[in-house]
């Protein structure tokens, strides 16, 4: 009865001590509302369109809300998103430390070193992300760096389709060219997307650009 009746005091004591907006706090806090109502770890999961495959997506775990009519699945571990043609070819895939799916509105949020990679191994790095899953869209009003093969561009703010194929920076701030040595790269075999071959701390760097100028548009 002792080990019983001690933490009911210390419980009792507790909320007598508190101000009323700290109860409510401690209410809302451990309402069964602001608990997920289902959790997976190990998540893998395939979306098909008639019967082919469009995207799979992988994350250590997943929680899933449902709260006020408000649908949303929460990956506070990361995941990886992997889009592909009807030809199961790769052509986009988004990594993030942190990400939402907001399920009526058809969009996700990813947060904390967010890279998204194209099908000709250019990648977008940032730390804030939208997809807008319904329009085919990506965008940011953090900072962005695109890494490319030959080039790094940086700036604030991007809009993009959501295979980085058409992509604008909003407020550009400058591109470093790079010269890359493509002797002892290895053979692009499988279906696979490559890691940019070039990053900004690279050795070799070039002194001129190439003849192709850098178009925002």
């Amino acid at each position: 009865m002792s080990r019983i009746a001690v933490p009911v005091l210390g419980t009792a004591i507790l909320f007598f001590a508190c101000k009323k907006n700290d109860i409510d706090k401690i209410k809302a806090f451990s309402s069964p509302e602001n608990l997920p109502v289902l959790e997976a770890t190990n998540f893998e999961t395939l979306n098909t369109d008639s019967g082919t495959v469009r995207f799979s997506l992988k994350a250590p775990k997943l929680l899933r809300f449902e709260n006020d009519g408000q649908m949303f699945h929460e990956f506070p571990e990361g995941l990886l998103l992997i889009e592909y043609d009807e030809n199961y070819k790769i052509t986009s895939s988004i990594k993030a430390d942190y990400a939402k799916e907001f399920i009526k509105e058809e969009k996700w949020e990813a947060k904390n070193n967010v890279v998204v990679t194209n099908e000709k191994g250019d990648s977008l790095k940032t730390e804030h992300l939208i997809w807008d899953e319904k329009h085919e869209t990506i965008f940011t009003e953090e900072y962005v760096k695109i890494i490319s093969a030959d080039k790094i561009i940086t700036g604030t703010g991007l809009t993009s389709d959501q295979n980085m194929l058409n992509w604008k920076i909003t407020n550009p701030k400058g591109v470093i060219y790079v010269a890359v040595d493509n002797k002892n790269q290895p053979d692009q075999t499988e279906n696979k997307i490559e890691k940019p071959k070039a990053e900004i701390n690279d050795p070799v760097i070039s002194k001129t650009p190439p003849k192709k100028a850098v178009n925002f548009n």
